[in-house]
């Protein structure tokens, strides 16, 4: 007898759409039957009008640290994502050495938690200690090697440096690491050359892992941090997925064009190289992005201290002045600050903040990063939505949040987040569907079957006998994200089951309380 018997549902296998009247079984954790026989089932679920699909994958997720103080991750399993890959962009739970060490404890602290682990095998015993609801797969952040022995300052590690930062990646590929990651415009990954890159992205390779990278420029600089992309991937013999491709700035929007040729002709001469992208025009980063690098050498305490100076402060602010528009700074809304006094400025961009304070924008922009001690979190609304769908639409794109898992109460909640945190598996599958902007089978492959190969999961991302049973279950018609930039902390509709590792955690869309979640090692 199954444990749990779906069937009626139209059934996308993680690949394509099978024959109708097929119904899936599952014992356990496993899925053990596909067929048109009606068992017998513990319980059975009857979905008629709904769709069946391999539980969605989130190949860009930022949820390390919140999936140990919300175990639930609810704004993920309310989306359908039973997996996550997380420590992207050069950051992560490891390693926790030096100076990464220590922003790492104050981010973990900064939660109510303890640093308990000083390997990534320790972080994982850690994650299936909390006890997840979804399964936490992790790369290794380049960042967090690179500042756990180089530090934060702007240096070519030695020979023993490198050696070390090397030896760090082998010791995570042993204990489970999918591959590395890099952060290239965030400190200390901002002081990285190609070079050094290319010898750790080939200490990741020899193991198959994947090189996934946030790269150097994503604007004017953009066409050649692509080709960079590409060349450590062709140098390092190492498989390429470059995080959130996306044009950013107007007068950069017509380079896409070119950025497609490159990865193209990369593809056609073996570089195995894919993307992902979040169905979004806004990006949502720290407020001090828009600094130049060397303002971040030395670490937070340096770069404070540089904005308190006055006469550096008006030297940069004239900079500033000569480099961005007042549209520019219309284009950058405030979602998330640190202290209550600054809490009514949520959701209002840097030019209406300089109405309300009679300030310049500039100004405003510094004061914020004084008084916030630099953790203010910004929405960027400079990209193209029709380089956005040229993007989601290439064969080579996956579907990735590139969000934190949160909830809609406590902790969690106490700030606005960017809209993707909640919405972007069904906005992909649901709006963009129906706006015919996506096929419901491509929306489906490229956050299940597509992410599943690249990453070589070999039990998850695909309905078949004898893997993992990972599931979600959806009303493709009524299927929409909610989440707004001003009411971000909005599940979805539509979302009806969802199942992890057999163990029904969304039960007709209310989360059970069931965990079924575990670690997703490589090998």
């Amino acid at each position: 007898m199954f444990d749990l018997l779906i069937k009626n549902a139209k059934i996308f296998d993680g690949e394509v759409f099978l024959a109708e009247g097929l119904s899936v079984g599952t014992q356990g954790p496993k899925i053990v039957y596909i067929g048109k026989l009606k068992e017998q089932a513990k319980r059975v679920i009857d979905a008629e009008g709904l769709v069946l699909s391999p539980g969605f994958i989130d190949i860009h997720s930022h949820s390390e640290f919140t999936v140990l103080s919300n175990p639930s991750s609810d704004s993920k399993i309310k989306q359908g994502v039973t997996t996550e890959i997380t420590a992207n962009c050069g950051s992560g739970p490891w390693p926790v050495e030096g100076a990464a060490g220590e922003r790492i404890k104050e981010r973990v602290a900064s939660l109510g938690l303890e640093l308990g682990w000083d390997s990534l095998g320790g972080y994982f015993d850690s994650v299936l200690k909390a006890g997840p609801a979804i399964n936490i797969g992790a790369l290794i952040g380049l960042g967090n090697v690179r500042g756990s022995v180089v530090g934060y300052e702007n240096k070519v590690p030695g020979k023993e440096e490198l050696g070390r930062m090397r030896a760090l990646i082998d010791e995570g590929m042993k204990e489970g690491a999918l591959g590395i990651s890099s952060g290239l415009m965030y400190p200390p990954g901002v002081y990285a050359g190609t070079d050094e890159v290319i010898s750790c992205a080939e200490a990741a390779g020899r193991f198959g892992g994947i090189y996934a990278t946030h790269m150097r420029n994503e604007s004017e600089g953009l066409v050649e941090s692509v080709k960079e992309a590409l060349k450590i991937g062709k140098e390092a013999n190492i498989k390429v997925q470059i995080s959130h491709l996306k044009t950013v700035g107007k007068s950069n929007w017509d380079k896409l064009e070119k950025v497609f040729s490159l990865i193209e002709q990369a593809r056609k001469e073996g570089i195995d190289v894919t993307c992902d992208r979040y169905p979004y025009t806004a990006s949502y980063t720290s407020l001090d992005i828009v600094l130049p690098h060397w303002m971040f050498e030395g670490g937070n305490t340096r770069e404070l201290e540089r904005l308190k100076d006055p006469v550096l402060r008006e030297e940069l602010g004239k900079c500033l002045e000569r480099e961005k528009s007042e549209s520019y700074w219309h284009g950058v809304k405030v979602l998330s600050v640190s202290t209550e006094e600054n809490k009514e400025l949520e959701g209002k961009s840097i030019m209406e903040i300089a109405g309300l304070r009679g300030r310049k924008a500039v100004d405003i922009f510094f004061d914020l990063l004084i008084r916030e001690r630099l953790e203010v979190y910004a929405a960027f609304f400079n990209m193209s939505e029709e380089n956005m769908f040229k993007i989601i639409n290439k064969d080579y794109c996956m579907i990735g949040s590139d969000a934190a898992s949160r909830k809609d109460s406590g902790k969690l909640a106490a700030s606005k987040v960017h809209p993707r945190a909640y919405g972007t598996f069904p906005r992909a599958a649901g709006r963009f569907v129906r706006e015919n902007r996506l096929t419901l089978e491509d929306a489906l492959y490229k956050m299940t079957g597509q992410p599943s190969r690249k990453l070589k999961l070999k039990d998850r991302g695909f309905i078949r006998r004898g893997w993992e049973a990972d599931l979600t279950l959806f009303d493709a018609a009524m299927l929409e994200d909610t989440a707004s930039f001003e009411y971000s902390h909005r599940y979805p509709k539509g979302i009806k089951f969802v199942i992890v590792n057999g163990a029904v955690t969304v039960d007709n869309s209310e989360y059970t309380g069931v965990n079924g979640g575990t670690v997703v090692r490589s090998g």
